[in-house]
């Protein structure tokens, strides 16, 4: 392949950091490593037996063929349900697009949405595509960084001032990953504000973990809490993370007509259709029984409180309490300098969480990956006497560090 030339473009994007430690997670579980792998965001509960059964009544029925390229008439009327009965939007069919997950349904956004040159304001921390997907779009990242101390959210003064002429997206995601940051409707009202001044600038909401929030925050969305700026707002969501069906691959969005027309044309060329099965046991998690997804979320809530206690017995890292999602974003900064038994100087969060990884068998992601640093993300969707075992050992890296 020495005289094969690749597209240029190739060189806007990286493999994803927490997919590469996820892998190299497995890699070394198959060696016969005692690997706790805390670097996916992927719920360990199992999808519902409704929803699987859903799935199997229509693979027996021969709803195994394509469907239409934005989803299913069944699964677009359970999507515009659900804006209605739980975020107050109200699209018609045509204002909706199916694609094979949420991470699909931004890329076709940013790819049909963004020209050479549109500036795209990502505050950070961000998870860790969207940057890819802005530059690959041939978007600018116009990266802002949100401190810990403002709770890892972009303020009203910050999107004032990232502003530009050239600017052409804001996007928001809340509950966030990495941080667990929220955006509460006050949060959204004072950057509507500034939004409402801008006409040109669209809004990307992706409200993936919407369902996974705690300390009794109600959720809130920017097409909702600012009607003016609905036609300029791609909603996003999916069935990835309250119902447990990563591997369904199934996210949707409402947004103008005209917005999703142009999703589609792109989304025909690359995928067409999500699985027809996936659909039908979208439409199933969806209209079926809710109740199961607060259980879930309350389950995450308590692996959350246990997480933060044992992560600030840890020498040197420091952990805030996160407000939604499934993750906690603790600061490293309190080891930065030291050395290892081994004799290595940890220079930043990179070292540290190979550090982790390499002594005691723990996957984590570095803060560098998400924008901000000295921080490392850990996912506590798995089983409480993981985690345990998993801020024992950190705790022990931690105090070995001198």
């Amino acid at each position: 392949m020495t005289e094969f030339e690749f597209a240029a473009r190739m060189d806007r994007i990286e493999t994803s950091p927490s997919a590469v430690m996820t892998q190299r997670a497995r890699e070394m579980k198959e060696q016969g490593r005692d690997v706790i792998s805390l670097s996916s965001g992927q719920p360990d509960f199992p999808t519902p037996d409704h929803v699987l059964e859903a799935a199997h009544q229509a693979a027996l029925a021969g709803q195994t063929t394509y469907t239409p390229i934005t989803g299913t008439n069944e699964l677009k009327d359970a999507i515009i349900a659900k804006f209605k009965r739980e975020n107050g939007l109200e699209y018609a069919r045509d204002q909706i697009i199916v694609g094979n997950g949420a991470k699909q349904v931004i890329f076709n956004a940013f790819t049909a949405g963004t020209n050479d040159g549109d500036e795209v304001i990502l505050p950070a921390p961000y998870y860790v595509a969207y940057i890819d997907m802005i530059k690959f779009a041939g978007g600018v990242p116009v990266i802002v960084p949100c401190a810990e101390e403002q709770d890892f959210k972009l303020t009203a003064d910050q999107l004032a001032k990232a502003i530009t002429p050239k600017t052409r997206w804001l996007l928001l995601n809340s509950p966030n990953n990495p941080t667990g940051a929220v955006y509460e409707e006050s949060d959204l009202r004072a950057l509507a504000d500034v939004l409402l001044d801008h006409p040109r600038i669209g809004i990307i909401a992706d409200d993936i973990y919407e369902h996974i929030a705690f300390d009794g925050l109600k959720f809130a969305t920017i097409a909702k809490v600012e009607p003016k700026l609905f036609d300029r707002t791609v909603t996003v969501n999916g069935v990835s993370k309250a119902f447990a069906m990563t591997g369904w691959r199934v996210g949707y969005a409402g947004a103008h007509k005209d917005v999703i027309a142009q999703m589609t044309k792109l989304q025909s060329l690359v995928t067409v259709a999500a699985s027809s099965v996936s659909q039908a046991a979208a439409v199933a998690a969806l209209n079926g029984p809710q109740d199961y997804v607060a259980e879930r979320s309350k389950s995450f809530e308590d692996r959350r409180d246990l997480v933060v206690s044992m992560l600030n017995q840890a020498q040197g890292v420091s952990c805030p309490v996160p407000k939604g999602a499934f993750y906690v974003y603790p600061s490293c900064a309190g080891v930065i300098g030291k050395t290892t038994p081994s004799g290595q100087v940890i220079q930043n969060d990179r070292d540290f969480v190979m550090y982790l990884l390499e002594t005691e068998n723990v996957a984590t992601v570095h803060g560098a990956a998400y924008g901000v640093s000295p921080y490392f993300r850990i996912s506590y969707a798995a089983a409480e006497s993981e985690l345990i075992q998993a801020c024992e050992r950190i705790q022990r890296a931690c105090a070995a560090l001198r």
